[in-house]
C-alpha cells in the first residue's frame, strides 16, 4: 500500500530539493556589491516616475476581474461543447438549455457590467 505512494514522494521530494537549489543559486550568483545604478528600478530603458505605492483607479482592477470570471465561465463552455456531441438524443434539449441558460447568464453580466460603465476605460 505505501509502496504505491512512493512516487509521489519522489515528485515532491525533487520539487522541494529544486526549490531549495533555485533559491540559493539566486542568492549565490545575485549582485554582490550594489550601487545606485544596481539597485534602480529597470522599466523599459526609462527612469521611474513617482514611487510604486501609487494609487491605481478601481476600474482597473474591475476591469481584471471581469476578464477572469468571464475567462474562467467561458472555460467551462468546453467541456460542455465537447460533451455535447456524445449526449443520448433524450438529453441533448436539455442539455441545450442548460448551456442557453450559462450563456444567457454571461450575456446579462455582460451587460450589467455595460450599464455600469465598468468597460468603458477614461
Amino acid at each position: 500500500m505505501i509502496l504505491d505512494y512512493i512516487p509521489i514522494f519522489l515528485m515532491i521530494l525533487t520539487a522541494v530539493l529544486i526549490a531549495v537549489f533555485f533559491v540559493n543559486a539566486s542568492w549565490f550568483f545575485g549582485p554582490r556589491k550594489p550601487d545606485k545604478e544596481k539597485l534602480s528600478t529597470y522599466e523599459s530603458g526609462m527612469e521611474p516616475i513617482g514611487t510604486a505605492r501609487e494609487r491605481f483607479s478601481v476600474k482597473y482592477y474591475m476591469v481584471a476581474v471581469s476578464f477572469i470570471v468571464f475567462d474562467i465561465e467561458i472555460v467551462f463552455l468546453y467541456p460542455w461543447a465537447v460533451s455535447f456531441i456524445s449526449l443520448p438524443k433524450n438529453e441533448l434539449v436539455y442539455s441545450l438549455i442548460v448551456g442557453l441558460i450559462f450563456i444567457f447568464i454571461l450575456i446579462v453580466g455582460l451587460v450589467y457590467e455595460f450599464g455600469r460603465d465598468v468597460l468603458k476605460w477614461d
